[in-house]
């Protein structure tokens, strides 16, 4: 009889921090590596600019560094809010017709940002030491490096892109869970999605081209939560 009920334990409860699914707060830290970049809509009647061909936005990497706490809604959910710090880099890139070929005007645009995430987050059933998750949610940034109040200069070479400093948007993930003996570690992919124009309108052809610019982020991180 004893024996039965050993083998007829969940497999959690003989692999390492057997009681995590039942504690009620986690904290931890997390580090992670993003690939940031624009989704792009052009002005309408975009071949009023004769000298503009097209825009293109190419990523750049960058890195986050954040603080994990998750409270448990239920054994197979929990609520997560993961403040972090990220660093940012992407590139604007207008094709421009010249006398002879094409020139590119390429704008770097380099961003600090605080992310305030909060994501619900559903957990499967552990094997062993090991689990899985999906997660969704809203994401609010601000960017601590905006240029927004720049003046503008009156050589196009030297203008910038001015960007609105918040953001608001909506992310979704998953990951994988291994659970160590003193600790859990975990890696995530997530995806996020800006759902506020960006551009800031200032009269130079680099803004008047542009409609509406989104944020898009993808990011792989590593988590460490006791």
């Amino acid at each position: 009889m004893l024996s039965s009920l050993t083998y007829a334990q969940d497999g959690a409860n003989r692999g390492n921090l057997s009681s995590y699914y039942h504690e009620k707060l986690h904290f931890g830290f997390t580090i992670g590596v993003n690939r940031s970049n624009f989704v792009i809509q052009n002005a309408e009647h975009f071949e009023r600019f004769d000298s503009l061909k097209w825009i293109h936005s190419s990523p750049k990497t960058g890195f986050n560094l954040g603080i994990v706490s998750e409270l448990r809604l239920h054994e197979y959910v929990t609520l997560r809010f993961v403040p972090n710090l990220s660093f940012a880099e992407r590139n604007l890139e207008f094709y421009v017709e010249g006398a002879y070929d094409t020139l590119t005007q390429k704008k770097t645009i380099e961003s600090t940002f605080l992310n305030f995430p909060l994501d619900l987050k559903l957990r499967s059933k552990r094997v062993g030491n090991f689990g899985a998750y999906i997660l969704g949610g809203w994401s609010y940034s601000l960017d601590l490096a905006s240029k927004r109040k720049t003046q503008n200069a009156a050589d196009p070479n030297e203008q910038i892109v001015k960007l609105k400093r918040d953001d608001f948007g909506y992310e979704v993930g998953a990951g994988v869970e291994f659970y160590l003996q003193y600790f859990k570690f975990a890696i995530e992919g997530k995806l996020s999605m800006g759902t506020k124009n960006l551009l800031i309108k200032d009269n130079t052809l680099y803004s008047n081209s542009i409609d509406k610019l989104n944020s898009k982020v993808f990011l792989i991180s590593l988590t460490f939560e006791g």
